[in-house]
């Protein structure tokens, strides 16, 4: 647990409240009403690492990320959001260094993400940097 400030802390956690989850993903405009929210403990506990940001005064989720990894070679951020209200105030930058602290403690030095066009000046300060020659690429189903 890491303490943002007195009102805010950061947990890695195996699991979570579903609603407050798809309250977070629907506010990184992630959330499609397709979607199944039983299928968010699965999401949670199979995360590598997730991170979850507290309001201490409410005890609700306020902002997350997560880690996919094998836990040996690389990891992938991803799932960064915060709520809008909460932006602006370091809460972002305290659960990515979380993520990277539990990368870097189980030896995974090669940590990815793929930023949003505009975040860039987020993740730079973090230790993020383009990666020149490559072009991240989505499969897409033809169905």
């Amino acid at each position: 647990m890491t303490a943002v400030d007195d009102d805010v802390v950061i947990r890695l956690v195996d699991a979570w409240d579903e609603e407050e989850i798809v309250h977070l993903y629907r506010a990184g405009g992630w959330w499609k009403d397709k979607y199944d929210p039983n299928t968010l403990p699965g999401l949670v506990k199979g995360s590598f690492a997730f991170a979850v940001a507290v309001d201490q005064k409410t005890g609700h989720a306020i902002g997350m990320g997560r880690v996919i990894s094998d836990g040996i070679s690389d990891g992938y951020i991803q799932d960064l959001v915060v709520l809008p209200v909460f932006r602006k105030k370091g809460i972002g930058k305290q659960i990515v260094a979380a993520l990277v602290r539990v990368c870097s403690c189980a030896g995974i030095s090669w940590i990815g993400l793929i930023a949003e066009p505009g975040t860039e000046t987020f993740y730079r300060p973090l230790g993020f940097h383009p990666m020149q020659g490559y072009i991240p690429l989505l499969w897409k189903s033809d169905r």
